[in-house]
């Protein structure tokens, strides 16, 4: 079981890269699909944004800006972007696409951070998981110990500007579409 979900965790990213070839190809967008879709883009960007520049990799149990709402603000930013991409295709096929991937992939690489991170940090971590949701936020943040503030470099360090250049490079092919289609 183990070896299953390292191999899950490694194909997400390829089958992700398979998944949007097939929205492109099989999308259908319209200019208010388009802004819509952006503007949920530009809402999962963010999100990521903020938790990638909190984001100690194995240094620290983070608990501070968006992790003190949800444990997994990452992942959760994925999924706004998933929704904004189906938003985008006006595709029914697209929305089951991604409802596949999503629910393929992301319970087993939730768990096995789960599983990290009580190896890594045991005790923080029991109690962090009594505290904060294990996906969608609560609306009432729980208080960080030490409170961390967001860092450009952390951001950078985390290479989160990938879901970035990304995202850009996704809406300027739907934007190709639209115009030449």
């Amino acid at each position: 079981m183990h070896s299953y979900k390292k191999t899950i965790y490694r194909w997400r990213v390829r089958a992700g890269f398979i998944g949007i070839i097939l929205v492109v190809i099989l999308s259908k967008p319209n200019w208010i699909s388009f802004f819509s879709g952006l503007f949920v883009c530009f809402m999962g960007l963010l999100l990521r944004t903020w938790a990638s520049g909190h984001l100690r990799k194995e240094k620290d149990l983070i608990v501070s800006g968006p992790y003190q709402y949800s444990r997994n603000p990452l992942y959760l930013g994925n999924f706004i972007l998933g929704i904004s991409v189906v938003i985008t295709s006006y595709s029914w096929v697209v929305l089951a696409i991604f409802t596949i991937y999503f629910l393929f992939f992301y319970p087993p690489v939730i768990k096995r951070e789960m599983e990290k991170m009580k190896a890594l940090f045991p005790e923080k971590y029991k109690i962090y998981k009594k505290k904060v949701p294990l996906f969608f936020p609560s609306l009432r943040p729980v208080r960080p110990p030490e409170k961390i503030k967001f860092s450009w470099k952390i951001y950078k360090k985390n290479r989160e500007y990938r879901a970035l250049t990304g995202a850009a490079m996704f809406w300027l092919i739907m934007a190709v579409k639209i115009v030449l289609f």
